[in-house]
C-alpha cells in the first residue's frame, strides 16, 4: 500500500507544479487590448472569406476543365 500512496503523491505534485508552472506563464503574456483584439478577427474573417471564394473558384474551373478534358 505504500507504494501506492507515493505515486499518488508524486502525480500529485507533478498535476501542481503543472498549474503553477502553466499559470506564472500565462502572467508574463503580452494580451492584446480588445480593439487589437476586434481588428485582427476582422482581418482573419476577410482573409477566410477571399481564401474560401478562392478557392471556390479554383475548384469549378478545374473541374470544368477536367469535365472537358475527360468527356464526362
Amino acid at each position: 500500500m505504500a507504494a501506492k500512496s507515493k505515486t499518488g503523491k508524486k502525480k500529485q505534485n507533478a498535476i501542481q507544479r503543472y498549474v503553477r508552472e502553466t499559470t506564472g506563464e500565462l502572467r508574463k503574456v503580452s494580451w492584446p487590448s480588445r480593439e487589437e483584439a476586434i481588428n485582427l478577427t476582422i482581418i482573419v474573417v476577410i482573409t477566410m472569406m477571399v481564401m474560401g471564394a478562392f478557392l471556390s473558384l479554383v475548384s469549378g474551373v478545374s473541374s470544368k476543365l477536367l469535365n472537358l478534358f475527360f468527356g464526362f
